[in-house]
């Protein structure tokens, strides 16, 4: 290599190199976590270009779950739950006319139902990428499910064939794959529900969904009206710190929980792997100004307090708070993600450490820590083994 390649490589080389540093100085907070409490967990997934959150989520708290128990860590497929969700979903949507949420989003209960009606298999014997790429993308199937739903119900002929839910079928077999009827693994045959019952394990009628609503009485069950909770099923209802309460006491004796909610705020970053909900009121932090704090525009607050710089004062949150924020569509259904751990900041505030399903790209490589306060405000919904319930709230939820 001549002197003058010699030299522009290593221009390159520095060019690279700092474009590194600044991508990663431009991702770095204020922030520092001490872990508490973690529960061994899987490896983080992809869920790519696909509003299938829900199975990712649930399925890792399975894969959790197996850990606990004494199983092998195992990736299983979240694919296999989102074909037979589809199939049943599109079932629902034509049996009621057309007035149903139909779309890739689902819930928690939407995998241990699969789980208890259709079994369960590995990741690598059911990938669900038919259609040509390596990781989900899905606005055409998407697209072309809506499409075939919609038009079986606006039927000319005014009475359904029993054709159409075998072409629906035969459209998921198309791009998620055929359901397999048996299959091997480490060298031994499996039903899909033998699978699920020997190898994995679990009994999906241990899992239970819980929330804390005022337009419900507590300690009830009720039909949580969540568009995607296209299934009906039911859900618990417990007073706010209680919610709390249950997810402190299941990460603390080893159980993980899955975190059903909102994560449109600006005060969840995924690019600095945090979620806080600061206090717009507070008057002046770490020694600041006071009347200069005071004399700031609303603008100018939230960039001084979602700059993620340092720890700041956060939003006391109460019942009545979450409720007027669902009333009103302030906290919506975006995600689904798993609580595995408890953390707290530099100055002792409690966060909830979580797994992701967007890949390893950001700062905590999958990861993220939510304060209490922005899980109390935001959180629509758990699931959870109800053994992490403590007894006492078990008790009065006649579990």
């Amino acid at each position: 290599m001549n002197k003058r390649k010699l030299v522009f490589v290593f221009v390159m080389l520095f060019v690279a190199l700092t474009n590194v540093y600044s991508q990663t100085e431009e991702v770095k907070n204020g922030y520092e976590f001490q872990t508490l409490k973690e529960i061994k967990t899987t490896s983080v997934k992809d869920q790519h270009r696909s509003g299938t959150c829900w199975s990712f989520s649930a399925v890792s708290l399975i894969e959790t779950e197996m850990i606990r128990n004494g199983k092998p860590a195992i990736d299983l497929s979240e694919a296999w739950i989102i074909r037979h969700s589809y199939s049943d979903k599109a079932m629902k949507y034509v049996r009621m006319n057309g007035y149903l949420n139909f779309g890739g989003g689902g819930a928690f209960h939407d995998v241990t139902n699969c789980i208890k009606k259709y079994g369960i298999i590995p990741e690598e014997v059911y990938k669900g990428l038919n259609y040509g790429t390596d990781k989900f993308v899905h606005g055409e199937i998407d697209a072309v499910l809506k499409g075939y739903v919609e038009n079986v119900v606006k039927n000319k002929n005014r009475e359904l064939t029993p054709a159409w839910h075998n072409g629906f079928n035969g459209i998921l077999d198309a791009y998620f794959g055929e359901v397999l009827e048996k299959f091997i693994y480490e060298g031994k045959e499996y039903t899909p529900q033998s699978f699920a019952k020997e190898y994995v394990g679990i009994n999906p009628d241990d899992y239970i969904e819980i929330t804390s609503y005022t337009h419900h009485p507590y300690y009830s069950k009720f039909v949580f009206e969540l568009p995607d909770n296209w299934a009906f099923s039911l859900i618990y209802n417990v007073k706010l710190d209680e919610l709390v309460e249950i997810i402190d006491n299941a990460i603390e004796k080893g159980y993980s929980v899955t975190y059903g909610g909102d994560v449109s705020e600006k005060g969840f970053s995924w690019k600095h792997g945090i979620a806080i909900v600061p206090d717009l009121n507070v008057e002046e932090t770490d020694g600041s100004d006071k009347e200069h704090w005071t004399n700031m525009t609303k603008n100018e607050k939230e960039k001084a307090l979602y700059s993620f710089e340092k720890p700041v004062k956060e939003l006391e949150i109460t019942a009545e708070m979450r409720q007027k924020a669902f009333d009103n569509y302030r906290t919506s259904d975006d995600h689904g993600i798993h609580i595995i751990g408890i953390a707290e900041d530099q100055t002792g505030n409690k966060f909830y450490k979580i797994k992701n399903s967007w890949d390893t790209d950001n700062i905590y490589n999958g990861y993220l820590y939510m304060s209490e306060a922005f899980l109390k405000f935001k959180i629509n919904n758990i699931m959870l083994h109800k053994d992490a319930v403590p007894k006492e709230i078990a008790k009065k939820l006649g579990l």
